[in-house]
């Protein structure tokens, strides 16, 4: 047992897990190590697709699958061709994973649920003006005018 231990800090000292994974026994469907919430996103501006693989635990295939599938996900190109993920575009990776993996959903009924969000974030809330009475607009118009009145050459 500490042999295996040794193995694991080692494994994570050295930024790797491959070590550590390829002594355990695979993984249940419903541990906690599986669920979406769990996964930590580094504060970088750009993710390699095989970074954002590791970190959301997909391999590379799914994720560009999952490219032409969703129209959110959409990582630009660096000059060698190489993909580059955003830290929006790896959420959203980590939001279909969820919505695909935990809640069951299909691809299509993913891809329509986001596509539902997406209206209702858009939406926006009126701001509470308040109403002003005649009273207070002919005030704020004298004001006004006493401002122009000092601010105007005089002749």
């Amino acid at each position: 047992m500490l042999e295996t231990a040794e193995t694991g800090i080692l494994a994570f000292l050295n930024g790797g897990a491959s070590l550590l994974t390829s002594r355990m026994s695979p993984k249940k469907k419903n541990s906690k190590s599986s669920k979406t919430s769990e996964i930590l996103i580094p504060e970088k501006l750009y993710f390699r697709i095989g970074e954002v693989a590791r970190l959301c635990r997909l391999p590379a295939y799914v994720l560009r699958f999952w490219e032409t599938e969703f129209p959110q996900l959409k990582p630009v190109k660096s000059s060698t061709g190489q993909r580059m993920y955003r830290k929006r575009d790896v959420e959203s990776v980590v939001r279909i994973k969820r919505l695909l993996y935990e809640e069951g959903y299909t691809i299509a009924g993913a891809r329509q649920h986001l596509r539902d969000e997406g209206k209702t974030d858009k939406t926006q809330v009126a701001l509470p003006f308040p109403t002003n009475s005649p009273n207070d607009l002919r005030h704020l118009r004298q004001g006004l005018k006493e401002i122009l009145t000092i601010l105007s050459p005089r002749r």
